[in-house]
This record gives structure tokens, C-alpha cells and sequence, in this order.
């Protein structure tokens, strides 16, 4: 496939840790997204954060330069894994529509396929920016979308597990009962687009679930209400992350739910979530789980 990743025109600079300018500069994909309706065209969301788009099977890549001059670009600052566009979902019903989420600078959304775009960060706070209630600068971790009900996200921030019900424009607080608000995925149901899913991990200097037990949370009912899923998963001297890409559901009528860790396991659920087996044990860290139902 194609590697090469140019950015639009001029590409200027955005904010450093330091709070000076540092250059626009392209360093790696973090995650591809394949259009829903055409099969030669493919998203990339890379670091330094931008949105690049495939319309001949990754072969070339184009810029939508319309998120990254965003008029707030140049003050984007990186999150501690470096200033990456790391989700991008597709609404099923309205194909102009899109939103990404980049750490560490929040939600955007176009309505118009990617011409101009919008923050979508209005409820988030985050205590690491010098304004907490500002419209950009919110680590944003992980979004997610049950495509039965696109107005409906679900989000995993660096501290906060939230939910918006009008498509981006506000969002609210479901941590409820969990023992860390601390995690990166979040996934939803296939059939129970109020049933999710999130893995906490004990805190943003400490990546490893509390008490050392691995457990997946789930709500049925859209967050607040929390259950620790812990059959077949390790509940004692458990020490590893479960990064923000690498959790994902299949599209069967017991919707199968697989995560992977930084230790190397990857472990899967038949029965959405109730009982666990480990798949394989022995890879290098796992940064990204992705899964295909076949007919």
C-alpha cells in the first residue's frame, strides 16, 4: 500500500508540550477506517493529527485538510502517546456525516463530508488544560456507535466515561459505579445499542486494572450501572493495558466481544461478555483487535 502521507499546502504548526510551536509533521497511521459504502476508498487518521482519505485502495492518500485548519489547529498539543487522530466513525444513515477524535484536542464532526468541521467537546472537563470547560484540548481516548442509533456516542475520556445523545453537540458523565473512570476502549453491543463495554485501568500514571484483577465492565443500560465480567479472565497479579484500538465486537446474534493487552494475550467472549477464553497468549504488546463475521 501506499505510504506516503503529505499534508495540504503549507502545514504551519501546532502547540508543543512546551506551549511553544512545534511543525506539522507526519510520524505514523494510528488507525484505518474503510468507507461503508465503496471499497476502494479507506481513512487514515494519523499523527501529527490529520485525516487522510484512500480513494483507490491505499494506494494514494489525500488530505482532508479541512479538520487540521480547523481555526483552532495551530493550539492542538499532544497527549502523552503523542498529538494522534485515533477513531474515526462513519454514521450508517448520513454518509456526509463523520466524527474523529484526536488526543489530545477532542471531538470534531463534519455534516458536510469533510469540507468543514466542527469541536464536539460541549460538557467535557478536563483538568490538565488551563481552561477545563474550553471548546479544545480534552484527551479524548476512544468513541464509539451503535449503528442502529448514530445520534448516540459513547466515550472514554483520560479521566470520565460519557455519553452523548445528540450527536456530539453535549455530553454528560455514565461512569457511575466503576472503580477507575481511567481506561481507553469502549465498545458497543451489536444488538443491545444500550449495552457497552469498557475496560479501567487503575489511573493515567498507573496503566494496569486495579488490584491487579482483569475485569471488562458492561452496562445494560447505557452507563451509570456497572458489572465486573471476570469469569475466565485473570483476578490476581494482572499487570497489563488494553489500548484504546484494541477492543472490538462481531455481528453475531450472541455478539462475540474480543480485547487484547499489552501483555500479548487476546482473549474472547461468546456470549457478550459473561464468560472469557484466551485466544492466544504470546504475541507482542496488541495494539489494535479488529474482527469479521463470514457468511
Amino acid at each position: 500500500m501506499g505510504n506516503q502521507f503529505v499534508y495540504d499546502g503549507v502545514p504551519g504548526t501546532h502547540q508543543w508540550y512546551d506551549g511553544t510551536q512545534h511543525p506539522w509533521k507526519f510520524a505514523r497511521v494510528w488507525h484505518l477506517e474503510p468507507s461503508l459504502t465503496d471499497p476502494d476508498t479507506v481513512y487514515a487518521g494519523v499523527e501529527d493529527a490529520a485525516l487522510f482519505r484512500s480513494i483507490d485502495g491505499g494506494q494514494t492518500w489525500q488530505e482532508i485538510s479541512g479538520l487540521r485548519g480547523h481555526g483552532s489547529g495551530p493550539s492542538w498539543q499532544p497527549g502523552a502517546g503523542g498529538m494522534c487522530l485515533h477513531t474515526i466513525v462513519l454514521d450508517r444513515s448520513n454518509p456526509e456525516r463523520m466524527f474523529t477524535a484526536i488526543s489530545a484536542a477532542g471531538v470534531f464532526r463534519t455534516d458536510d463530508a469533510g469540507k468543514t468541521w466542527r469541536p464536539m467537546n460541549r460538557g467535557l472537563q478536563s483538568q490538565g488544560i488551563p481552561d477545563p470547560n474550553a471548546e479544545v484540548g480534552h484527551c479524548v481516548h476512544r468513541i464509539a456507535m451503535h449503528p442502529s442509533r448514530p445520534s448516540v456516542l459513547f466515550m472514554q475520556k483520560h479521566w470520565d466515561v460519557m455519553r452523548s445523545d445528540d450527536a456530539g453537540e453535549s455530553w454528560r458523565e455514565v461512569s457511575g459505579n466503576l472503580p477507575s473512570d481511567f481506561g481507553f476502549p469502549i465498545d458497543v453491543h451489536a444488538h443491545e445499542p444500550e449495552t457497552i463495554y469498557v475496560i479501567p485501568i487503575k489511573s493515567d500514571s498507573e496503566h494496569y486494572p486495579p488490584d491487579g484483577k482483569l475485569r471488562v465492565y458492561r452496562s445494560r443500560t447505557g452507563g451509570n450501572e456497572w458489572e465486573a465480567l471476570t469469569k475466565g479472565l485473570p483476578q490476581r497479579d494482572c499487570y497489563v493495558n488494553v489500548l484504546r484500538d484494541a477492543m472490538a465486537v462481531d455481528a453475531l446474534d450472541s455478539c462475540g466481544v474480543y480485547f487484547g493487552t499489552t501483555g500479548g494475550q487476546v482473549y474472547g467472549s461468546a456470549d457478550a461478555g459473561d464468560s472469557w477464553a484466551p485466544i492466544v497468549r504470546d504475541l507482542p504488546a496488541v495494539l489494535s483487535v479488529e474482527v469479521q463475521t463470514l457468511s
